[in-house]
This record gives structure tokens, C-alpha cells and sequence, in this order.
């Protein structure tokens, strides 16, 4: 086991139905990496990798060009950008609705990035630049109670209709954020995730908090085990023990 896979290992204790994936963006090539020898979407080769291989990809990789786009691999198509994609895809009203996603939509610099490379989690060989987990519901309230237990941070899930892989892998990059982001229109079309699993992209900056707050907190609370009126009663006795203390 590599140093980043032991780590990360405190995610293998959720026993996620499909693997993690640990994604990094690079100008140059990867050493001791294989190219991937296909040609797929963006969003398609996050299942590649929850398949098992690991791999990197260029430009010449990618059959939907919104994937080069957003790495800043080529310019904007005005086809796309005019809006009027969108409408024939009964995704939007008119163009004019379509337009308004390019102002928002997170992209890399123009040439800053010139080869992704991806790997699960069992064979990371590389410092992510984002971590994708593919969850349950269950097991994403835990990582996001993880996310909130030392810090009192907040979470959100920002996305848009259409290329939601720039939300899957971009804008966690950029922002430091977590994400959880629902399948985008692309996403369901390609049958990506299986119904009740959902993304969530952890950027690496705020893995090690992470970790570390998985490692210290229960991860089933008392309160999901004793019912309704026994958490209400727990809670009301608390409450009433603090006053006291308050009082004296």
C-alpha cells in the first residue's frame, strides 16, 4: 500500500459500491502512468477509473469536447456557447436560457493543463488534486458531518443542468471546496450512477481535516439508535442539565 493510499484509508471503511477515484490535473505527462488507450467523455472516465484501471488523458482522448473546454485544452465553440444546443436537447427553454450557464461555469486557464490523470483508490500512486466518492445518502451524511464536526463549516452542492463535470472536477479544484453535485443532464443520458448514488468531489486541501474528523467522531451517534422520543427526551435533559449549570 502506497503512503496516499494509507492516508486515505479511512474511506474503506464505508465499503462504497464503487470505488473512489483520486483525479489531478497536469502539464506535463505522468510518470509511471499508462494513456489511456480510448476515447471517452469526461464524465465517463471517472467510471473507467471506478472500474479499476488507472490512466492518464490528453486532449485526444476526449469525444465531448465540454471536457477539453473546461481544462482550457481548446477555445469555446461558439456553437455551443450561442445556446442553441440546449433547446434541441429539450434541456432548455430557448437560447438565452442555455447562454446564461457559460457566465458560471468554472474552467482551467487556457494551457495550464495539459494531461488529467486518474486512479482508484486501491492503486493511487499520486497526491489527488480532487477525491470523487460515489455515495449512498447515508454515507454522504456522514462525510458531511465529517466536513462540519471540528470546523462548523457549512456545506453545498452548486451545479448546473448541463456540464456537470466542471462541477464534479473543476470547481472543487479551484474553490477548495467540497461538492456533492447531482448527475447532470449528460450524466443520466449515459446512465453514469445508479439510481440513490450521488458524487461528492473532495478537494485535497481539505482531506487531511477531513480524515481527521472521521478518525475522531462517532459515526452513529447515539440519538440514530434510540428512536424519535427517546432523542427528544435525551435532548430535553441536556438542555435542562445546562440551565442548572447556568443557574449556579
Amino acid at each position: 500500500m502506497s503512503s496516499i493510499q494509507q492516508d486515505l484509508s479511512i474511506f474503506n471503511k464505508f465499503k462504497f459500491e464503487r470505488k473512489p477515484v483520486g483525479v489531478k490535473f497536469l502539464p506535463t505527462k505522468p510518470d509511471g502512468i499508462k494513456r489511456l488507450d480510448k476515447i471517452l467523455d469526461f464524465c465517463e472516465m471517472l467510471v473507467e477509473a471506478q472500474n479499476g484501471s488507472t490512466f492518464y488523458v490528453a486532449k485526444e482522448n476526449f469525444t465531448c469536447i465540454i471536457g477539453p473546454l473546461i481544462l482550457g485544452m481548446v477555445d469555446s465553440d461558439p456553437i455551443f456557447e450561442s445556446g442553441r444546443v440546449g433547446p434541441k436537447l429539450e434541456i432548455f427553454k430557448d437560447a438565452r436560457a442555455n447562454r446564461g450557464i457559460y457566465q458560471v461555469v468554472p474552467r482551467l486557464a487556457k494551457g495550464t493543463v495539459k494531461y488529467v490523470a486518474f486512479s482508484p483508490l486501491d492503486k493511487l500512486s499520486f497526491e489527488p488534486d480532487v477525491l470523487i466518492i460515489t455515495a449512498n445518502l447515508s454515507q454522504i451524511e456522514i462525510l458531511l458531518r465529517a466536513m462540519s464536526y471540528s470546523t462548523g463549516k457549512m456545506w453545498s452542492s452548486k451545479g448546473t443542468v448541463v456540464m456537470g463535470c466542471a462541477w464534479l472536477y473543476i470547481y472543487p479544484y479551484l474553490s477548495g471546496e467540497l461538492n456533492l453535485t447531482l448527475p447532470s443532464f449528460g450524466m443520466r443520458a449515459r446512465n453514469l450512477f445508479p439510481e440513490g448514488l450521488l458524487p461528492v468531489s473532495i478537494p485535497w486541501g481539505i482531506l487531511p481535516s477531513l480524515i481527521k474528523d472521521l478518525q475522531d467522531m462517532n459515526w452513529v451517534p447515539h440519538s440514530y439508535t434510540i428512536g424519535r422520543e427517546e432523542h427528544k427526551k435525551k435532548v430535553k435533559g441536556i438542555v435542562e442539565v445546562l440551565r442548572q449549570g447556568i443557574a449556579v
